[in-house]
């Protein structure tokens, strides 16, 4: 399994991760089988957010000797309360909640303490200078969560997040369905069964927020890669066509920023579906032809980075240029440390060729040469 570092907190996590919710389902030899064969598959990282007490033990259980192994994202203000979850910002029951994890959990740390579930600007702008975020501050100032990250489905918040200089890393939605929404405080739109505002590629808002993050070094780890199955089946699918997990999860790590897919795993079987990935052909992986030329189509005219313009005679990694002129023209002038990374490339935008092979194989119509020239002319030579 490889391995990407998770922006600033310099943890290396694998591609492919563990969302732990669906263990809420199954007993406790269950959940040590399906643990212990994500851990021989290589994974490493799994998100805890879920506050019901038997889970937590059930993980605890299947941990036992086993934790230095993992790196683990566990969630303040996930709280049990009479027998149901009760996400809260009041100090003493998320003190209470967390301690409760840890012992659970048998650990005396967690590597990413995790601001639970903020999608509304509202609720960001309370927990600042709070209690609360006193609480986190001084979780991580104990060592008892080493890095501090956000949980949120909204691209807004995710933005605050991670310009607030606190956050290091975040959890977010990320699939090619969300990818066309605009920004939201409401999670059921997501799932909704209609799109309203059609198909017309990746919302600018989300866009400005994955080239942020990577701009900033703020990981990301991902929630809901596949949608909750519907990317699957093709009558649910937006595009009319299905997708394969190998292909969400490709998606997913070719955004800005983005270190691990975690996905949700019922059975061993899916665990295997989801780590196919590291074995994966290019063609196997390949998103893009399938969105391109689904019957209802999406995401025409922007590159995606999928890399489907390689191989380019001139050497050139024409995604990583793309990916760099995008965050270099999010700012008044180009940032230092992305004209270094564009400068450190082997071969640069001003060797283009002209030659447009690049673009007889782009499946979402980029106008691979124009942009070489306006990349080569931003950055200079």
């Amino acid at each position: 399994m490889e391995r990407r570092r998770l922006g600033k907190t310099g943890l290396m996590v694998s591609e492919v991760g563990f969302g732990g919710e669906w263990l809420e389902r199954h007993s406790t030899e269950e959940c040590a089988c399906l643990l212990d064969h994500a851990a021989s598959k290589g994974i490493n990282i799994l998100d805890c957010w879920m506050s019901e007490p038997k889970v937590r033990t059930n993980i605890g259980k299947a941990l036992a000797g086993k934790r230095e192994k993992w790196i683990i994202q566990g969630h303040i203000g996930s709280t049990w309360q009479e027998g149901q979850y009760v996400r809260t910002r009041d100090a003493g029951k998320c003190r209470e909640a967390f301690q409760d994890l840890l012992d659970r959990l048998g650990t005396d740390y967690i590597d990413l303490g995790m601001i639970h579930y903020v999608d509304q600007v509202e609720d960001w702008e309370a927990i600042q200078d709070s209690p609360y975020l006193d609480y986190v501050k001084e979780l991580r100032e104990k060592g008892i969560i080493r890095h501090v990250g956000l949980s949120t489905h909204n691209p807004v918040i995710g933005k605050l997040a991670a310009e607030s200089g606190l956050v290091e890393m975040i959890l977010f939605s990320i699939n090619p369905a969300f990818d066309l929404m605009p920004p939201t405080d409401d999670i059921d739109k997501y799932f909704a069964e209609e799109y309203d505002g059609g198909l017309a590629g990746i919302d600018p808002a989300r866009r400005e927020f994955y080239q942020r993050c990577e701009q900033l070094d703020v990981g990301l780890t991902v929630m809901k890669p596949f949608a909750g199955g519907r990317l699957f089946d093709e009558k649910r699918s937006p595009f009319g066509v299905p997708l394969t997990p190998v292909q969400c999860i490709h998606y997913c790590l070719t955004r800005p920023a983005v270190a691990s897919a975690l996905c949700g795993y019922d059975t061993t079987e899916q665990i295997d579906a989801a780590a196919a990935y590291e074995t994966a052909s290019p063609e196997e992986r390949d998103y893009a032809s399938v969105l391109a030329g689904a019957p209802k189509h999406a995401y025409k005219g922007g590159c995606t980075y999928c890399g489907h313009c390689k191989p380019c005679p001139a050497e050139i990694d024409i995604a990583m240029v793309n990916k760099l002129y995008d965050l270099a023209v999010m700012q008044p002038e180009v940032p230092a440390s992305v004209r270094e990374h564009y400068f450190a490339l082997s071969r640069r935008a001003d060797e283009c060729l002209g030659c447009r092979q690049c673009e007889s194989r782009c499946p979402f119509g980029v106008p691979v040469s124009r942009r070489m020239a306006e990349a080569a002319a931003l950055f200079g030579r």
